[in-house]
């Protein structure tokens, strides 16, 4: 088995109880590095100490991760401008913070006769938004709701 020291220079190819005897001498551990080289590869290491270094390294990398949520905003079908306004501000903050956006309309009794109203104010809040989103999913009927999702533009 080939091994090599825990700073990183090589010991050469030894038995197997040489290696340990080695790694026991220096108080640390032999690990397997590539079983499947021929011969197979082992260093020299304080074994707890890499564990712990790997787990700080991992949770520094959760901790710099965006978690990007989706924000709803219902809108009505016969909103009005203000509140239209209000909600495209709302969904616009949304975006700005990198979250996702899902635009639903409820429909309520005869209103289900006049999809094309809600397609109307759909691509009237898209194009509101447009400066800060890409439409992800276009407008679309699903049971008694139409459903569109936005996504924040890419930073630039």
């Amino acid at each position: 088995m080939r091994v090599i020291g825990e700073d990183g220079s090589q010991l050469g190819i030894m038995p197997v109880a040489d290696a340990l005897k080695a790694a026991y001498d220096r108080d640390l551990d032999l690990v397997n590095i590539s079983p499947n080289a021929t011969p197979p590869v082992c260093k020299i290491m304080n074994y707890g100490k890499y564990r712990f270094e790997q787990s700080k390294k991992e949770k520094e990398v959760r901790k710099n991760q965006k978690i990007i949520e989706i924000k709803e905003i219902r809108l009505g079908l016969g909103i009005d401008v203000h509140d239209f306004e209000t909600k495209g501000n709302q969904a616009i903050k949304f975006l700005k913070s990198g979250n996702k956006v899902k635009v639903s309309i409820r429909f309520r009794g005869r209103e289900l006769g006049h999809p094309e109203i809600g397609l109307d104010t759909m691509t009237r809040f898209a194009a509101y938004c447009e400066e800060f989103a890409n439409v992800e999913k276009a407008a679309k009927m699903e049971g008694r709701n139409m459903l569109m999702f936005l996504a924040p533009k890419a930073a630039k």
